[in-house]
């Protein structure tokens, strides 16, 4: 990536920067963060976007709501902590990143509970900080393994976007892609445009097109033409929420696609960080699902397409089950045939 998609900017009275995705991809629109409010509604409308930058997002967010708490004692200090965190997590409920990395930064609070409130602010900002340098560097151990399952001449169909704008750079799912390419293998991508709000047509041409990886866009509903004529050797997309058993939650539309990829007998693989996981989750049934507004549907893009008053369904995700799931690509290895033993192996 050329940009970078989040960022601190200056100390403890800083501010966050980060691309504004709603603007793309006609332009490259930076947006300053200031407050916490403001950051929830960056993550709300989408702003900002991705399991692994929303886990950034949010960390910077609790940072921002907390930066200001005029308490004196270590209990008033822990509710504001504690508040703040609970109103960040109210923006989006699927991705578990958001909350892993709110827990992380609540208990680094309580590590340093010992100290002044000041010195225990400037830990949560140097917390937040060492997630985003994590993130980048697991986005390229991500893309490195991943690579691997990427033939050289391979077409590789991909849904939603899962590149560096999903995380602090470089990605996940795209990363693969990315790496390859770096290598020197010929492969060409087919992106799903990826409903409603068009994150394959507007963010994933896009990044593929700055890295000058060849890029086909095509409608969701054409996954299955392109797969039967042979023009797919693989399918790798990224995740929100992986349960214990492997079931994945992703963008909306994933599910159906790893349906068509096992009838045409293509390998569906998943890339996704060791934070993606919610081990508390036995299954993908139990995996909270984001419901949109109708206004994504009915008036996508700022135009009208269906009659007022149309009863609208708008799941933001699906499911996956870990049956339909050829491999999962993390930072520690290659899951293969997930399964909770499996997963938990890889993990431990």
């Amino acid at each position: 990536m050329p940009v970078s998609t989040i960022e601190w900017i200056g100390d403890l009275d800083g501010y966050v920067r980060l691309i504004d995705q709603t603007a793309l991809p006609t332009e490259v629109v930076y947006k300053e963060v200031r407050t916490c409010e403001e950051m929830w509604e960056a993550i709300r409308v989408l702003r900002v976007r991705g399991a692994p930058a929303l886990g950034i997002a949010g960390a910077l967010a609790l940072v921002l709501g907390v930066r200001s708490s005029t308490a004196d004692t270590w209990d008033e200090f822990r509710k504001d902590v504690e508040n703040t965190a609970a109103y960040v997590g109210t923006s989006r409920p699927t991705a578990v990143n958001l909350f892993w990395a709110l827990s992380r930064l609540k208990t680094v609070a309580e590590e340093h509970n010992n100290l002044p409130i000041p010195d225990i602010k400037e830990a949560l900002l140097d917390e937040s900080l060492r997630i985003i340098d994590e993130d980048r560097r697991v986005s390229h151990r991500i893309g490195e393994l991943g690579q691997e399952l990427i033939p050289d001449g391979a077409g590789v169909l991909t849904h939603c976007n899962a590149g560096g704008l999903a995380t602090a750079e470089y990605g996940t799912a795209l990363a693969a892609l990315f790496a390859a390419h770096e290598k020197g293998k010929t492969i060409r991508v087919f992106a799903d445009e990826t409903r409603p709000l068009l994150q394959g047509a507007r963010l994933t041409t896009w990044e593929l097109q700055q890295a000058g990886i060849p890029v086909t866009l095509i409608c969701d509903n054409m996954a299955a033409v392109v797969m039967a004529q042979g023009k797919v050797d693989c399918v790798i997309v990224g995740a929100d929420r992986i349960a214990a058993n492997g079931d994945t939650a992703n963008k909306i539309g994933t599910y159906g696609l790893a349906v068509v990829a096992q009838a045409h007998d293509v390998p569906f693989y998943v890339a996704a960080p060791v934070s993606t996981f919610d081990l508390t989750l036995e299954s993908g049934a139990e995996i909270p699902i984001e419901e949109r507004p109708d206004e994504e549907i009915t008036e996508g893009m700022g135009r009208r397409i269906a009659p007022e008053g149309t009863e609208v369904y708008n799941p933001a995700f699906d499911v996956t089950p870990a049956d339909l799931i050829a491999a999962i690509v993390t930072e520690r290895g290659i899951i293969r045939n997930p399964s909770k033993e499996s997963i938990l192996l890889a993990l431990s």
